[in-house]
């Protein structure tokens, strides 16, 4: 579960064994989950999240949605 980024108490990952779904981050804080999609941006599942923190979840994907999409290839297919 390589962590790309934390954001306050809140990690940004990916899973090791995704890599045949299309590019995107799973979005901990405490025990809850979330998953969005990179290309687009977009929520895939919202987890136990309240609206207004998957606002500023996506938000802060958006502002670094470049660098996760370049992680995850780097990732699943090493370029």
């Amino acid at each position: 579960m390589p962590t790309e980024r934390k954001i306050g108490a809140v990690r940004f990952f990916f899973y090791s064994d995704e890599g045949l779904e299309p590019p995107h981050i799973h979005v901990q804080k405490g025990d809850d989950i979330a998953k969005l999609w990179l290309k687009p941006v977009s929520l895939a599942r919202p987890g136990r999240w309240k609206v207004h923190e998957l606002r500023r979840v996506q938000d802060a994907v958006r502002r670094h949605q470049h660098e996760f999409i370049r992680a995850w290839r780097d990732h699943f297919h090493g370029r």
